[in-house]
């Protein structure tokens, strides 16, 4: 019993599998116990499980399909852009560039939609473009952070083997921490489902999860606003399992 109390001490996988079953266990019954009266403000297991049915009758797999189609267009389109930023960061005359559109991340959500949807009239279009503009500037700032981090000796072994400045921008910077950019996407995929569903709610014409919630809010259904935040929870768990799985894969010595 001392070991699972004491700080640092490694357990078995199985052992971790029994402390995560006793922790869901502990949740499920206290969830049960509090919404055992007729007066709670969280709603009940079978308001949730009402919703739940309601929301699959209501057409809930087109939804998810079209926010991952939302998703997945998002971020491929940022990846792209953020990594000929971060990669053009080490040239001087591009740097200024690179470094300014890591700045955009501290402006407003909500002021920088508006211009976007003055520019783009297409609701999908729209929300496509407010998701690439955020997802941009984090993805950027990341890479960038892992080029600053690249240790001098890389640099430098690369120079004794007689490449040329591009030559090492290719293979130290590019192939050498594609490994990295996978992690990146992957910690960055996190956020870009976080505001999925905000940039849905904002735009309903295109349907969504996000328009599924904002419309639960609407009629106070909260049954099945948890019974939504259930499914977008158990979602982005399965794409961060499956990016991250795809990374071990593909770079099986990596040590991130």
């Amino acid at each position: 019993m001392k070991q699972y109390i004491t700080p640092f001490e490694k357990i078995s996988r199985s052992k971790k599998t029994i402390i995560l079953l006793i922790w869901v266990v502990l949740l499920v019954a206290i969830w049960f116990a509090g919404t055992a009266g007729e007066k709670h403000l969280f709603p009940s297991p079978a308001q949730v499980f009402s919703g739940f049915s309601a929301l699959y009758s209501e057409g809930l797999v087109v939804h998810i399909f079209n926010s991952l189609v939302l998703c997945f267009v998002s971020i491929f389109l940022a990846i792209i852009i953020s990594m000929l930023l971060a990669y053009s960061w080490p040239i001087p005359a591009l740097k200024p560039l690179s470094e300014f559109v890591t700045k955009f991340r501290f402006l407003p959500f909500t002021g920088l939609s508006f211009y976007v949807t003055l520019m783009v009239h297409d609701a999908r279009n729209m929300q496509i473009w407010i998701m690439v503009i955020f997802l941009t500037t984090f993805l950027t700032t990341s890479l960038i952070a892992v080029i600053k981090d690249i240790p001098d000796e890389e640099f430098d072994h690369a120079k004794t083997l007689k490449c040329s400045r591009w030559e090492v921008l290719w293979q130290v910077i590019v192939l050498g921490r594609l490994d990295y950019v996978i992690d990146v996407i992957r910690q960055n995929l996190a956020i870009a489902w976080m505001m999925l569903v905000t940039v849905e709610s904002i735009v309903v014409a295109s349907g969504g999860l996000g328009f599924l919630i904002k419309n639960s809010d609407k009629f106070m259904n909260h049954g099945r606003i948890i019974a939504l935040q259930i499914i977008i929870l158990l979602i982005g768990l399965a794409l961060d399992a499956g990016i991250n799985f795809l990374r071990k894969a593909i770079f099986r010595y990596s040590k991130i």
